[in-house]
């Protein structure tokens, strides 16, 4: 079985950051993509960002510029750098694994956290 934590959510100032970490644990699965999504208040889960074994990262335009993925050593552990954060940033931020790719759907990812709150207030 596959478990996905999340950490590093909380509350903060618009312009402000926070560092999102997740990790993968049980079964050992080499993933082909980790990545990000979000879901505010009265709206679809979106994507916010991937990080694939062939075509690097990928982010949504909302977060681009401002947002980092990374996936040290493509371990299963997976973070998101968020910078410059606004107010419309505020979600449940939830971090996914892929088996086969290829990361940019949420049909696409096998594996889910049970997400992190992030709240920007202005």
């Amino acid at each position: 079985q596959v478990q996905l934590v999340e950490s590093g959510g909380g509350l903060v100032q618009a312009g402000g950051s926070l560092r999102l970490s997740c990790a993968a644990s049980g079964r050992t699965v080499s993933y082909y993509a980790m990545g990000w999504f979000r879901q505010a208040p009265g709206k679809e889960r979106e994507f916010v960002a991937a990080i694939r074994r062939i075509e690097g990262s990928t982010y949504a335009d909302s977060v681009k510029g401002r947002f980092t993925i990374s996936r040290p050593n493509i371990q299963n552990t997976v973070y998101l750098q968020m910078n410059t954060l606004r107010t419309e940033d505020t979600a449940v931020y939830y971090c996914a694994a892929s088996v086969s790719g290829p990361g940019l759907r949420m049909s696409e990812y096998n594996y889910w956290g049970q997400g992190t709150q992030v709240t920007v207030s202005a």
